[in-house]
């Protein structure tokens, strides 16, 4: 029986992969083709492994969209840092991304990366030999499975072309007969790679499930509306300033000649995303998905209900709002990594190991309560907004009214206090689910102490928040430590892409396709706003801005559109992939990292703006190196613009 032996071919020389090293399961651990596709059985195995290269999105040190973003900062453990793969993401941010050894390798499938061309491998592999099954598969599982894999293949292509831009696109397994000038591939230009991909998506929809309805077995596999978005995404990304005309691309020419970049702006292609936005809206719509509304608790305030609303929707496991989300995706490494303690004696025994911290970038960026930017609000104090203030007892459901805190957290969107915890502000969960004012003598809301030596300040040199702040979105409220060493953290999904992402993505691309906002483009920015307790986009500007005109053009548009989609996807790994592609990263990865003093012990000091880091980010940034080990084996690649 024929052993096997395909080549994903990446580099110079052959890679004869052992089957054992790649494919998870196979019947009687016998590494054949015949026998990997021998029945039904053995063949879903094969489905599953197909599935095992995704991307461990929901951790910080396998995703470099986590810890790398700016929405973060961590405490470094030296005792722990020569060893293990969580502090890259800060390692990326400190400017430590080389060729020769490149963080979150995931053409490779090193240092934090997932191997992705091994995938497209075994994707292939699958694809040439699922015909081989006996009658036992039905031909409605033939094609569906056929469909599943074709959108695993197009969506680890789309992962690499995010990261280095061009790849070479592998549209077959070659056999182990060909030559050596056959394996010296060259990167596809990035638009004949993005007609690829979306290709195997359109060729893959319509045999794809509109949902789920085996929910015991069948969560995580794809369908409809998943193929839908991710074409949705892709195309927003293709057509995005960093890809579509980027004139810093120019000198991308392989050895052949061939321009790996178009250096012509196109509008085309957003008008094609705004259709493919649309299409994807609708299809989500169709098979049941719905903005999430949190009905966990029922004796709970209206304002209880909306922040738990904002703040749930990430980590409800399989909530209707969530289109995709892959089985595997729990998010307990990352909930361990931001979850607070919530008494002084945690810090002996440590039930999680909270080393990383929302930035104050992020508590300035979310919207004040009038739904404008806080630098924009004719009624807030921004130039003092360090200063401080008794929190008002309309804010009780947020802040401990009478608590002196800064100006920055008062006055806020939902969203804010939804995101974040800060000194002086409520918690509900852990433990405690009594609202503000129907609690018991046992039961207080937990309010939030984050100055020097207190529960939630600096206690230690390593479990601490460097910022004064830290978040809520990532912790389970049904996640629970107490004082007496007991300690539970409720894992949960991770949302890959979200309805209210598909919103802002489409209303994202439809302003680009036009020469003025439509209606429609207010409509669907409108809609992730109501959930979050805004009034419209026109009104809020119209009432509340310096700029009450802005909304009215189409640059003013895309600089709302934009904020949005940062404050409603905060900390859900979209950001760092969003200001690259808008190309604005070099704007916000130049500026200091800052943070509230933790060492502070009184209101003063503690509300002191200390920076911790300045980072420096280039052209260069934009994309991650190729190794350059594989261009030694391999002369036909080329390195990515600015790098060594």
């Amino acid at each position: 029986m024929k052993r096997i032996k395909y080549i994903a071919v990446i580099s110079l020389f052959f890679f004869y992969f052992a089957c054992e090293d790649y494919l998870d399961v196979v019947p009687d651990n016998v590494p054949t083709i015949d026998h990997a596709f021998l029945d039904r059985t053995s063949a879903e195995k094969y489905l599953a492994t197909c599935y095992t290269y995704f991307p461990n999105l929901s951790a910080p040190s396998g995703d470099p969209a986590i810890l790398g973003s700016d929405e973060w900062w961590a405490i470094e453990d030296q005792l722990y840092n020569a060893r293990n793969t969580n502090y890259a993401g800060l390692k990326l941010k400190k400017g430590e991304l080389s060729s020769n050894d490149p963080l979150f390798n995931f053409w490779d499938g090193l240092n934090g990366g997932r191997a992705c061309y091994r995938a497209i491998r075994d994707c292939n592999v699958f694809l040439e030999n699922i015909h081989k099954v006996g009658n036992d598969l039905s031909e409605e599982e033939f094609r569906r499975w056929i469909a599943e894999v074709k959108c695993l293949k197009a969506y680890y292509h789309y992962f690499l072309m995010r990261m280095y831009g061009p790849v070479p696109i592998i549209k077959e397994n070659l056999p182990i007969s060909s030559c050596i000038e056959d394996v010296r591939v060259y990167r596809d230009p990035f638009d004949e790679g993005i007609d690829y991909i979306v290709s195997l998506l359109d060729e893959a929809v319509s045999d794809l499930p509109l949902e789920i309805l085996n929910v015991s077995s069948e969560l995580g596999r794809i369908t409809q509306p998943i193929a839908l978005a991710l074409k949705a995404e892709i195309l927003v990304m293709a057509a995005s300033p960093l890809f579509n005309g980027n004139s810093d691309y120019q000198s991308l020419v392989d050895n052949r000649g061939v321009a790996l970049f178009s250096q012509e702006f196109s509008k085309e292609k957003w008008e094609k995303a705004a259709v493919a936005c649309k299409n994807a809206i609708d299809t989500a719509l169709l098979a049941g998905h719905e903005l999430y509304e949190f009905t966990k608790q029922t004796n709970i305030s209206d304002s209880t209900k909306r922040l738990m609303s904002l703040r749930h929707v990430v980590t409800d496991k399989w909530n209707k709002e969530i289109i995709w989300t892959e089985a595997k995706l729990s998010m307990y490494d990352y909930q361990y990594a931001t979850t607070p303690f919530f008494f002084i004696e945690q810090a002996q025994w440590a039930p999680t190991d909270p080393y990383m911290c929302p930035t104050l970038r992020m508590a300035e960026l979310f919207y004040s309560n009038h739904g404008v930017p806080l630098e924009e609000d004719i009624q807030f104090d921004y130039t003092n907004r360090f200063q401080t203030e008794v929190a008002p007892l309309d804010h009780k459901y947020y802040i401990q009214p009478g608590y002196e805190t800064a100006k920055l957290n008062i006055g806020r969107e939902t969203r804010f206090y939804a995101n974040l915890a800060f000194d002086g502000a409520i918690w509900f969960g852990n433990g405690r689910y009594k609202d503000v004012g129907d609690g018991t003598a046992s039961e207080q809301p937990w309010v939030f102490q984050t100055k020097k030596g207190q529960p939630q300040g600096k206690t230690s040199n390593l479990r601490y928040s460097l910022s004064g702040y830290w978040v809520r979105k990532t912790s389970h409220f049904e996640s629970v430590s107490t004082s007496s060493s007991s300690n539970v953290i409720v894992r949960s999904t991770f949302p890959i892409i979200r309805l209210a992402d598909l919103y802002l993505l489409y209303a994202e691309a439809l302003n680009e396709s036009l020469d003025v906002p439509s209606e429609e483009v207010y409509h669907y920015i409108d809609l992730v706003r109501n959930r979050a307790g805004l009034n419209g986009v026109v009104e809020s500007w119209q009432n509340y801005s310096k700029y009450p005109t802005k909304p009215g053009t189409k640059e003013g548009m895309r600089e709302i559109i934009r904020q949005e989609r940062m404050i409603e996807l905060a900390f859900e790994g979209k950001r760092f992939w969003d200001i690259r592609r808008w190309k604005t990263a070099h704007s916000w990865l130049n500026q200091p990292i800052r943070g509230l003093n933790p060492d502070g012990q009184t209101t003063e000091e503690f509300n002191t703006v200390k920076v911790l880091y300045t980072p420096e980010f280039s052209t260069k940034d934009y994309l991650f190196p190729i190794r350059q080990y594989n261009l030694r084996v391999n002369t036909n690649l080329i390195q990515n613009p600015y790098w060594q």
